[in-house]
């Protein structure tokens, strides 16, 4: 599992800032207005080679007034979660009692605690940091999040303090399973119609599953290990103690699989979850299976399975590589139709192209459809490589980074697939400049 790391402290102290900065792009939602981050937010970053997650949280203040009782609550969710705390502070406002308020509740995580003394960009305040000794922390940094300075020192006191890598024993040729989806949608029936006995607890109740528990199997001479995991819930619901650890560990269980199947259930619908579901798994550059459950339930005629077909391609447009199956965990309908293609979607994630191909490939395309001129320079590939499987990660050598119009980038995407059948695997193509 990676190491969690959580931003914590008063509203508008720069902690959204500081998150963006670390992650190397937008995710969290910045504002001068206290209190616009409300809810814990989840993103993975790499320092040195070491990836880890990092969670922002709404500013913590000792009050009662709306939605900082909710505030406080995911907050102190996120410092229980974390292995590691950067508790943030303004350089400018200098110490109020409110971080000293903030620090007694760190202190009782018994966590390691770093201290960021942000908005540090001019050096009059440079001095600030002294009067946050004052913590008691050992760890005190100046940075700024707007500008990137100290934010380097921050991360390598940060890894510092990460517990040693914990890697699965498994064996690389087994395929790793995840079941993610909302609750109730039947991930536990799917699982047990699947291993034929009941290793997990089947329940009409939402959150029965409040953990990821692995089972491992064989099938047709192919080694899997299935995960299991809790339903996941929108982040505003999750501060409740039954649920509280449920989207983390799902998304934990994401990063370790190489399949992810997305169940969704034909009695309700498509639903804005759903979406965010899938989004994870996308995210992670994860092989990605569709699957309609309780498929029995549903009345059918010749064209049926054609229109939810339709549905879940208008709905998810970014997953138009992804098959779709449908079946029914309770009466094990149509169950024989789900691992033809999860060994199908796992050879396509583990897929190496040789070079040649590769660039023949690349070249045709080229040739085909020439690229415009994007910011006053046409782009030119030089040559393209194979650097990773699971997922097929593609790097390109061109002239100029910058000059890769979005929609020639999917062209690209959509000639290597329509070449090689990457269906149900994401692949990514990076560029480098040839100098």
């Amino acid at each position: 599992m990676l190491p969690i790391v959580a931003i914590v402290g008063r509203p508008n102290v720069g902690k959204s800032t500081l998150f963006n900065r670390i992650v190397e792009k937008r995710v969290a939602i910045t504002d001068d207005l206290p209190g616009v981050t409300r809810d814990r937010i989840y993103s993975k970053a790499t320092w040195l080679n070491r990836e880890f997650r990092i969670i922002d949280t709404g500013g913590i203040e000792i009050s009662d007034a709306p939605f900082l009782t909710e505030i406080k609550a995911q907050a102190e969710i996120a410092i229980e979660e974390a292995d590691v705390i950067v508790f943030t502070v303004d350089g400018k406002d200098g110490l109020l009692p409110g971080d000293k308020d903030i620090m007694d509740i760190l202190y009782n995580s018994n966590k390691p605690i770093i201290v960021a003394v942000n908005k540090v960009d001019n050096p009059k305040y440079h001095e600030a940091i002294y009067d946050f000794y004052e913590l008691g922390a050992t760890s005190v940094f100046n940075i700024s999040s707007v500008h990137g300075t100290g934010i380097g020192d921050l991360l390598d006191e940060v890894i510092a303090h990460f517990p040693p890598n914990k890697e699965d024993n498994y064996k690389e040729t087994d395929i790793k399973l995840s079941v993610i989806g909302r609750p109730n949608v039947g991930k536990s029936s799917l699982i047990n119609s699947i291993l034929g006995y009941e290793r997990v607890i089947v329940s009409e109740i939402e959150g029965t599953t409040t953990d990821s528990i692995d089972t491992e199997f064989s099938l047709d001479e192919q080694n899997y290990v299935i995960i299991d995991t809790a339903g996941m819930k929108k982040r505003g619901k999750i501060y409740e103690n039954l649920d509280r650890y449920a989207n983390l560990r799902a998304m934990q269980a994401i990063d370790r699989s190489d399949v992810c199947l997305l169940l969704l259930d034909a009695n309700t619908g498509i639903r804005q979850l759903d979406k965010n579901i899938a989004g994870y798994a996308i995210d992670n550059n994860k092989a990605l299976i569709v699957v309609i459950n309780k498929w029995d339930l549903v009345e059918k005629d010749q064209y049926t399975m054609k229109s939810w077909e339709n549905l879940i391609r208008e709905e998810f447009r970014f997953l138009s590589y992804v098959p779709i199956c449908y079946l029914s965990a309770k009466t094990k309908s149509r169950l024989k139709t789900l691992f033809p293609v999860i060994k199908k979607s796992y050879t396509n994630y583990s897929k190496r192209v040789s070079t040649s191909l590769l660039n023949e490939t690349i070249q045709d395309a080229m040739l085909l459809n020439p690229p415009k001129q994007y910011k006053q320079k046409v782009l030119k590939v030089y040559y393209a490589t194979q650097v990773k499987t699971k997922c097929p990660t593609f790097v390109l050598f061109v002239n100029d980074i910058n000059c890769l119009h979005f929609s020639y980038y999917r062209y690209l995407e959509n000639k290597l697939r329509e070449n090689f059948d990457f269906f149900g695997t994401p692949i990514n193509i990076i560029l480098r400049n040839r100098k």
